[in-house]
């Protein structure tokens, strides 16, 4: 990427090449080294973006400030942090703002952050309720055409929020909270404005 050579000897790191290319090199390698000093395992993908935020930004460092942004830890105790710069911007667009809509290609961390941050609220006792909602109306099936009761006609649309609430809450911690009623489906169509009281 800036056709530089780096040589390793006795400890240390030499950068050749032209002055530019090699003060680049040197502010991702930084960053690189800063993160893994914060116990951040370093992986093709923060090495590459460490890489991008340089090249097109010139904010070789605000892959640091990502770093900071602890959302929330997985039941397995893994952190969840933005990767990105986009993502860091739609998470702090939830924090400012009541209503956020999230636009993006399918696997850009949209739901899962979103319910991320509707945990940590939920752990930090900020809402007392996360509500699951989705449109619960694909390819012109209505719900009342649907088999089963609400709750097995709306899983096949909730999956996603499912799947990352059993990651970040855990399965165990996620069904009792439903069943004391802390965590409720509802579609669209169901919703009330007492639904949303003190909830996420």
């Amino acid at each position: 990427q800036f056709q530089v050579s780096i040589i390793d000897r006795d400890g240390l790191l030499k950068i050749i090449g032209e002055e530019d290319a090699t003060n680049k090199a040197k502010e991702v390698l930084l960053s690189l080294l800063k993160l893994s000093q914060k116990g951040t395992a370093i992986n093709e993908q923060n090495v590459n973006y460490a890489i991008s935020l340089t090249v097109k930004e010139g904010k070789g460092d605000a892959l640091l400030h990502l770093d900071e942004d602890l959302l929330a830890r997985t039941a397995l105790g893994k952190p969840v942090k933005p990767k990105t710069l986009g993502q860091k911007a739609y998470v702090d667009a939830i924090r400012k703002n009541m209503i956020t809509f999230g636009i993006g290609p399918a696997g850009t961390g949209k739901t899962y952050l979103a319910m991320a941050m509707a945990i940590s609220a939920f752990r930090e006792e900020e809402v007392s309720r996360i509500i699951l909602t989705r449109p619960a109306i694909e390819a012109g099936e209505k719900l009342g055409f649907l088999p089963g009761d609400l709750q097995s006609k709306v899983d096949p649309y909730l999956r996603p929020l499912y799947d990352a609430l059993y990651q970040i809450m855990g399965p165990e911690q996620y069904l009792a909270n439903a069943e004391k009623g802390l965590i409720e489906v509802a579609p669209l169509a169901y919703m009330r404005g007492r639904t949303l009281d003190n909830a996420y």
